[in-house]
């Protein structure tokens, strides 16, 4: 027989053993719930991963957060049994406003990472412009972006030689340009002046021609222009003469380079041309009554 002053503590022990049956139940079903999502987030990013150093840092990341909620899970369980959940949410508010205030850029890159993994605005080949720094991505880490420079002291778009980390965060603080995220080819332009006595249709049509040689490539002894967009010919009227913008698309990789071959070959036909010239500032004084002048330079 159980005597009553006996029930109490009975009482308390059932209560002790229900309060730790539903921490261990509900800390089970965090367990299950926290590794379904991460094995659904682990496999999108992995999906996303072009090589092994980026499956290295899905791997670290997944396994950094597996950590995180490990020792989340643990206090829980400790203030579920020994103190109360009221302190448990003071103390976690307290940790994550610490944590949040000390680890502000690394958890902000973390985060930019997951968004450039998942929804890839740029991936590791393509020329961006972060800011004011320009370059080819060579690497995407949890923390850094690795960029090849391009232009960099010199201007232009060739490669620099030199490799630029740029954090992560970055992205969300400044705007990014990348030159393929549609295809490979970006506007280029040769600017071309003639003077006003020029052919100008000759210009012209001499102008396209040298675009179009230069941004075609050979297939079957046909010349195929590689981006299906032809060269076009914007004008302008300008002090010395017409301004020629010639524009055409070229892969972003050899914009300079196809832009030199084509200065070159212009400058060389328009040099040898009898009713083209190149337009430059200068001066030229003339003289439409001659006789005028010499009868005053003979008064003289």
């Amino acid at each position: 027989m159980v005597s009553l002053q006996e029930i109490p503590l009975i009482l308390q022990n059932y209560s002790s053993f229900f309060k730790f049956l539903k921490t261990i139940t509900i800390s089970i079903i965090l367990i299950v719930l926290i590794s379904a999502i991460l094995k659904v987030v682990e496999k999108k990013l992995l999906k996303g991963a072009k090589n092994k150093k980026q499956i290295a840092n899905v791997e670290i990341f997944t396994r950094i957060f597996k950590y995180t909620f490990a020792i989340l899970i643990i206090l829980f369980v400790i203030f579920s049994l020994y103190g109360s959940l009221t302190g448990l949410g003071l103390t976690m508010g307290l940790l994550s406003a610490a944590l949040g205030f000390a680890l502000q850029k690394p958890i902000t890159s973390m985060a930019a990472w997951v968004m450039l993994v998942v929804r890839r605005p740029f991936t590791i080949g393509d020329r961006v412009i972060i800011g004011s720094i320009k370059g080819d991505v060579v690497d995407i880490t949890l923390s850094h972006i690795f960029l090849n420079e391009a232009g960099g002291l010199y201007g232009g778009e060739e490669r620099t030689g030199r490799t630029i980390m740029v954090p992560n965060s970055t992205i969300f603080e400044e705007s990014i340009i990348n030159y393929s995220y549609r295809d490979d080819f970006v506007l280029g332009q040769v600017e071309i002046s003639v003077t006003y006595e020029s052919n100008l249709d000759k210009a012209i049509n001499t102008s396209l021609k040298i675009a179009e040689k230069h941004t075609s490539i050979s297939i079957d002894k046909s010349m195929v222009n590689i981006s299906n967009r032809p060269p076009f010919i914007r004008l302008k009227m300008a002090a010395s003469g017409v301004d020629i913008s010639l524009r055409y698309f070229v892969p972003y990789n050899k914009m300079q380079e196809i832009q030199t071959d084509i200065t070159r070959e212009v400058y060389e036909t328009f040099k040898k041309a009898k009713d083209v010239e190149i337009a430059y500032p200068h001066t030229e004084l003339i003289f439409k009554n001659k006789e005028l002048f010499k009868n005053s330079k003979n008064k003289k």
